[in-house]
């Protein structure tokens, strides 16, 4: 099964992209954190330059992190595949910074290289990683029920021995590429990861579902909906019923005409997609220390440590008060999920 990597370039000229640290204050992360969580970042491609790290932490301020590659049946290789190559950059980069604005301190990295996703995962467990973020995936149904069985088992054990897996939603709305109008991705849809959908979120003015195809179910935008092979899970309170457990579990901006300035290749570029949510999430919950609690049932009983999105749709579902399969609980407040999970 070939994974994709989750990361969108802009369709448009984007006036005012958003820099990492710039977006992390919009969201109101906490500052002054101990942190001390170590951010495993899962890869099945592509590789990372030490210039680009260095290039964008000088640019934004931001500490350079620890980082060291775990190769399984993949290593660390740049310049083979451009997009590989950017997800990577997207993924190191946001993770970094997310946790840097939120501690002052640089971050402690492991990049995991392999084509098998469960596999990295466990591997991250293994090593102690306090958080793993995970920004490829692919439909269900490419899965199969075995490989998605081995998939809940080992994201079971990370959670239950105090490891956060965030995963993207994907970026094809609401059919995740599928041949239907209502597909989920994995590894966002399993019981124990924490699903992250995606926002458009501009300088100015309201945050809305990310479709750049309103209405329509195989454009580009989030992704969502209902699985059908995890069963509904009972700590997500509000959720609409459906097949099986909704997806995703909340959002932050993904949008690439609403994006992200990151470095690729030695060139400052904007780009988007729920790949960018993952490793927001993941540096921000490494900030608040380790071996945390899953943070899908706290979460889901805290509504308000999130900003609702009512507006927009992913192609199948349309936003609402409360929770959706668009952007789940919505947004994150991050002095208020601080509240919740700092020890």
């Amino acid at each position: 099964m070939t994974f994709h990597p989750y990361i969108k370039k802009p369709r448009a000229v984007v006036d005012q992209p958003w820099s990492v640290p710039a977006l992390c204050r919009r969201y109101q992360w906490p500052t002054g954190l101990a942190g001390g969580g170590v951010i495993g970042i899962v890869e099945c491609g592509g590789g990372w330059l030490p210039a680009d790290l260095l290039q964008f932490c000088h640019a934004n301020g931001v500490a350079v992190p620890t980082i060291t590659d775990v190769p399984l049946d993949l290593t660390n290789a740049p310049g083979k595949d451009p997009d590989s190559d950017g997800e990577v950059a997207l993924d190191i980069q946001v993770a970094a910074a997310s946790y840097y604005v939120a501690t002052g301190k640089p971050a402690s990295i492991r990049m995991y290289w392999g084509s098998d996703i469960t596999a990295c995962i466990q591997k991250a467990h293994r090593d102690g990683c306090d958080v793993c973020s995970v920004s490829w995936g692919n439909d269900e149904a490419q899965w199969g029920g075995e490989a998605l069985s081995a998939l809940g088992d080992v994201t079971r054990a990370a959670a239950e021995e105090g490891m956060i897996t965030f995963a993207a939603a994907g970026d094809n709305d609401s059919s995740d590429g599928g041949p239907g109008a209502a597909n989920v991705d994995a590894p966002a849809s399993a019981r124990y990861v924490f699903g992250c959908g995606g926002t458009s979120l501009p300088q100015s003015g309201p945050e809305t579902v990310w479709n750049n195809n309103p209405g329509n179910a195989d454009g580009e935008g989030t992704g969502g909906g209902f699985s059908t092979f995890y069963p509904t899970s009972a700590w997500m309170n509000g959720a609409p019923h459906g097949t099986g457990r909704m997806v995703p579990d909340a959002a932050a901006n993904a949008d690439p005409n609403t994006g992200y300035n990151v470095v690729i290749a030695g060139q400052v570029q904007v780009v988007g997609g729920t790949s960018a949510v993952a490793p927001l999430y993941a540096g921000l919950f490494a900030a608040f220390g380790r071996k945390l609690p899953f943070v899908g049932p706290k979460a889901w009983a805290n509504h308000l440590a999130f900003t609702d999105v009512v507006q927009g749709d992913n192609g199948s579902y349309r936003a609402r008060v409360g929770p959706d399969p668009c952007t789940g609980l919505g947004s994150p407040i991050g002095t208020k999920l601080a509240a919740l999970f700092v020890k």
